[in-house]
């Protein structure tokens, strides 16, 4: 039996895995085949004390058995954290996921963004704060998706006089789709980092290499547009402090608060993705080792199970988890760098963030680890971009802080109907009459993804005007993302 098949029956730890494995070794020698074996194993991880004298399995027994008494079985909490909504147009099962979530011992609280929809355990567009554990699947399976807005020399007209140039441009420095690599390996100082971490980014190291600036698929794209930078009621950055609810670095404590550029229209190149397969092995690993340690939870919350921080486990995962925030910025980076370079253009102003990540912040007079799967960080000053679709306006955003919300806001417009149904409701006819009306044209996609499929962005916007306000907006003129038929990853 090979260690995934181990994994997946319940046996997270790699101390659990080795034991397993020394007991498949010596089961031969009774005749016993791989069926037989899945079985008892099966057995085993449901209810170790069974199997305490078992001739290959004792040892791998009475070490589960003690983690089953250390750990303690899942007991529901008697009144769940609280949460709050922003949005009234949400579906029900992405509620009940949030309010799922908050009967967690681990929770502490959460919010729930205008664009949620149903998700992997947590929504997408739900916060959730956490004490001493981070979750896995709350993370999201595409680790620090992000979105990165580059603001170049070009003049905005150059979207209709130099459209050929642009998306020539586009097509030969961006790679999309699942496997999506280049030949030529790009360089980054993320590949200097230490990827030895997590045995998953120690092995994967060299993939995540041949995929660096890439963009996989599912709503993932990169696109030229306008910007229009409007008059900043705060141009001083020094009038807009910045506030408790996120926990800084040195670097990111000096971020911009706001735009450093004259109102007026300019040429952008907006982007959005993740960490890419690396990143979905990370999230997969961790979740099942997540999931072997809280075997007792229930069907609805298994995909909430969740790592200690102060477990060896649980720190490895952080590890691997800010890596791929590193190594995700770090694509969005090489992206801009080249078609800006192949462009010839001087970049003006650089605005980005992540979703899909874990934050420890100081929330109600304590530390907790803040899980936005699908949501913005939006404290007090900082810098945010809110995506629409493919034909409706993306927002430059400066967050205002709401501890309501635990600094945060929606990462987009949000779906409002699933893949399959868009597919089965919408014609490339009629949604390229709309594109031809907003001036858009899409070098590839997905019927899935066409604009009908999305919230109305400034409904969205409007429902969270109380955690963000808009300094900017990009409207899509050139938009290219992974061609019809692939699986998505988003």
């Amino acid at each position: 039996m090979k260690r995934k098949e181990l994994i997946k029956l319940g046996f997270g730890s790699r101390e659990f895995v080795d034991l397993a494995i020394e007991g498949v070794k010596k089961a031969p020698q009774e005749g016993l085949k791989k069926a037989a074996l899945r079985q008892r194993l099966q057995a085993l991880s449901e209810n170790p004390e069974r199997f305490l004298k078992d001739p290959h399995f004792a040892d791998l027994a009475r070490k589960v058995a003690v983690q089953d008494r250390t750990e303690g079985r899942y007991v529901p909490r008697k009144v769940p954290a609280t949460y709050q909504q922003w949005g009234h147009d949400i579906d029900q099962k992405a509620i009940q996921q949030m309010q799922n979530a908050c009967r967690l011992p681990v929770a502490a609280r959460g919010a729930l963004m205008p664009d949620a929809h149903l998700g992997y355990g947590l929504p997408i567009g739900g916060v959730l704060a956490t004490r001493g554990a981070v979750i896995p699947y709350a993370v999201g399976v595409d680790i620090a998706c992000r979105m990165k807005l580059t603001v170049l020399d070009l003049p905005a007209h150059a979207l209709d006089g130099q459209r050929d140039r642009l998306a020539k441009t586009l097509e030969r420095e961006t790679r999309f789709g699942i496997g999506a690599e280049f030949r030529d390996r790009r360089q980054h100082d993320v590949l200097d980092d230490d990827w030895s971490v997590s045995p998953v980014t120690q092995r994967l190291k060299d993939k995540a290499w041949k995929q660096l600036g890439t963009s996989g698929s599912g709503n993932h794209f990169v696109e030229f547009g306008e910007l229009e930078v409007f008059p900043d009621p705060a141009a001083d950055a020094a009038a807009v402090p910045r506030g408790p609810g996120r926990a800084r670095g040195k670097a990111e404590a000096e971020a911009m608060t706001s735009i450093d550029l004259e109102p007026g229209r300019y040429l952008a190149l907006l982007s959005h993705s993740g960490s890419r397969g690396t990143g979905a092995q990370v999230c997969g690993h961790y979740s099942k080792l997540a999931q072997a340690r809280h075997r007792d939870l229930p069907k609805e919350l298994f995909h909430l199970a969740w790592l200690d921080l102060d477990d060896e486990v649980g720190q490895e995962y952080w590890r691997a988890m800010n890596l791929m925030g590193r190594y995700a910025a770090a694509n969005h980076a090489v992206i801009h760098r080249h078609i800006a370079k192949a462009l010839g253009s001087k970049v003006l102003l650089d605005v980005e963030n992540h979703h899909n990540f874990a934050w420890l912040e100081e929330h109600d007079g304590e530390q907790v680890v803040v899980h936005r799967k699908g949501a913005t960080p939006a404290g007090l000053g900082d810098l945010g971009i809110i995506p629409g679709s493919m034909a409706s306006p993306a927002y430059i955003v400066r967050g205002r802080g709401s501890q309501a919300s635990l600094s945060s806001a929606s990462h987009g417009a949000g779906r409002v109907m699933s893949r399959k149904k868009a597919k089965e409701s919408f014609t490339w006819s009629e949604t390229k009459k709309l594109l031809r009306e907003r001036r858009v044209e899409v070098l590839s996609a997905g019927l899935d993804e066409v604009p009908m499929a999305y919230r109305d962005i400034d409904a969205v916007m409007a429902a969270q005007d109380d955690l963000v306000e808009p300094l900017a907006r990009f409207f899509p003129r050139l938009v290219k993302m992974a061609p019809a038929g692939e699986r998505p990853e988003d």
